[in-house]
């Protein structure tokens, strides 16, 4: 069986954690304790969940975590709406990221329903 590091989701999901991280430097400065950190949180919470589950003692354990995970990156997909009605990132930002989180999110359906 592959390491969690090995894992395409996990992969992905720690790209797109950069990318968020990345994108909220150019928030304005009133966000910085209300979407620039909830955005942030969010998003290394997907990879930092299968992390923590990968290393619990049971398949049980592990797949919560990655349910918590999926609801992490599906509330990363409303906060993307979210800025982009609020022109704080482009269309285009919001189309290429917007698929990168759909992606993500079948893929944890997938892990999590090979470990039940």
């Amino acid at each position: 069986m592959k390491t969690v590091e090995e894992l395409d989701v996990f992969k992905l999901s720690h790209s797109l954690a950069l990318e968020i991280f990345e994108t909220t430097k150019a928030f304005p400065e009133e966000e910085k304790f209300g979407l620039i950190s909830q955005m942030r949180r969010a998003a290394y919470s997907v990879p930092m969940n299968l992390m923590e589950g990968a290393h619990r003692l049971g398949r049980k354990e592990y797949r919560q975590f990655v349910s918590i995970a999926k609801g992490s990156a599906g509330e990363i997909k409303y906060q993307l709406l979210l800025i982009k009605d609020l022109k704080y990132i482009s269309e285009n930002k919001y189309t290429n990221l917007l698929p990168e989180y759909e992606r993500v999110s079948q893929m944890l359906t997938k892990l999590a329903k090979s470990l039940a």
